[in-house]
């Protein structure tokens, strides 16, 4: 008898950025598979489950090993950080079950995505309408994410940037800043937040001509403002239109 895989997304990390329906289904399931830093820190929150873990870039590996205990009965989650659907395992799950002509019931579980945990602890800057990318180019060439930059920078999105920089990818956020340059002020205001969620977090508001000497690695998501965005008592705020003051 087939058993159930829940895609879980389970957020920025703290139990209390959590939803309900995703620590219930941790708390319920056979197994908890995910990458090894998340299995992590699941581990400490949910330390009486069974866990499997694989490293970086093992992604396929460990969604096809998700699969096959839930084709042989048991119940399993398998863990994103953020939201499962925004970047996370939900897609590759429905790629290889379909693969794998997998007769399994599949659940996917949104959670708090990095935009929107980085995104509270800045203001509110993400109140119009916005873009998010990723600047990895692992699996994206970086012509195409570029290109895509370059589209948001024109339409005076918002602009939330995932995988900001890393010790392999060093010049993609030098390269990102200089594209919306030619749409943007300097001065237009930039929130940088590390480990948003977890115990560690810290928060920088820079300015998008300031942004390639900005201290930014992978454990940050980068919130460029568009021309209306502003900074106010240490918040970036984005105006949606609503009529403030007297008449």
């Amino acid at each position: 008898m087939y058993g159930k895989l829940y895609v879980v997304g389970f957020g920025p990390g703290s139990k209390g950025d959590m939803t309900f329906r995703a620590a219930k289904a941790i708390e319920d399931v056979d197994v908890v598979t995910g990458y090894t830093t998340y299995v992590n820190i699941l581990r400490e929150l949910f330390p009486d489950k069974v866990y499997k873990a694989t490293g970086m870039m093992k992604e396929k590996d460990r969604c096809r090993m998700a699969i096959e205990d839930a084709m042989n009965g048991r119940s399993v989650a398998m863990v994103s950080s953020g939201d499962s659907g925004i970047y996370g395992m939900a897609g590759i799950i429905y790629q290889l079950v379909e693969e794998m002509g997998a007769d399994i019931e599949v659940e996917v579980i949104p959670g708090i995505t990095a935009a929107s945990a980085a995104s509270a602890i800045l203001g509110a800057p993400l109140m119009h309408d916005l873009s998010m990318i990723s600047l990895s180019d692992l699996m994206t060439p970086i012509e195409t994410i570029m290109k895509r930059v370059d589209c948001a920078g024109q339409s005076d999105m918002v602009i939330c940037l995932y995988n900001p920089k890393s010790k392999g990818r060093l010049h993609n956020l030098s390269k990102a800043a200089d594209v919306l340059l030619r749409y943007r002020s300097p001065d237009t205001p930039v929130g940088i937040v590390r480990n948003a969620g977890r115990a560690d977090q810290n928060k920088t508001i820079t300015t998008l001509g300031s942004l390639k000497d900005a201290d930014v690695d992978m454990l940050c998501t980068v919130i460029i403002g568009n021309s209306q965005t502003y900074v106010a008592g240490g918040r970036m705020i984005t105006p949606r239109g609503y009529p403030i003051g007297g008449e």
